[in-house]
């Protein structure tokens, strides 16, 4: 359903804590995020705490959900920075979905600073009964799969 490893996301991570987030990899900052199937449904939460919804572009390229955000430091340019932990730039974060999601009927909300999308299984990938003929009795009998 969803790729669950990122290869470069822990490297990303490691370095962002070595060297900062100083804009010296010029690189967006990962997202955290959780993904949980409820019934037919895909369900992926991103926290995005402080960005305005109207920053964030979603986009679906085949198999592959980009999602890119930005956090706008709330320091005014000419403002003496005392201290500065909260990231601020640009977010981003690919998810590669498989081919038993419906990525046409995708819903994203936006709530708390938490982006849910809602991912459906796609139609030809739900279980379904299939009806056998024949036999002795020339009765039928549904078999679940």
């Amino acid at each position: 359903m969803l790729m669950r490893t990122d290869p470069f996301r822990e490297f990303d991570r490691l370095t962002q804590q070595v060297l900062g987030n100083t804009g010296v990899l010029n690189r967006p900052v990962a997202m955290q995020m959780d993904a949980y199937r409820v019934g037919d449904d895909l369900v992926v939460q991103v926290d995005l705490p402080g960005v305005d919804p109207e920053t964030v572009d979603l986009d679906v390229e085949r198999n592959v959900l980009s999602i890119r955000a930005e956090r706008r430091s709330p320091a005014p340019e000419d403002a003496e920075v005392i201290v500065a932990e909260r990231q601020s730039g640009t977010f981003s974060r690919q998810l590669f979905l498989g081919d038993t999601l419906d990525t046409e009927r995708i819903d994203a909300s936006y709530d708390a600073g938490v982006l849910t999308l809602r991912i459906p299984v796609a139609d030809h990938a739900k279980p379904r009964k299939i009806r056998i003929s024949g036999g002795d009795g020339g009765g039928r009998k549904a078999i679940s799969r």
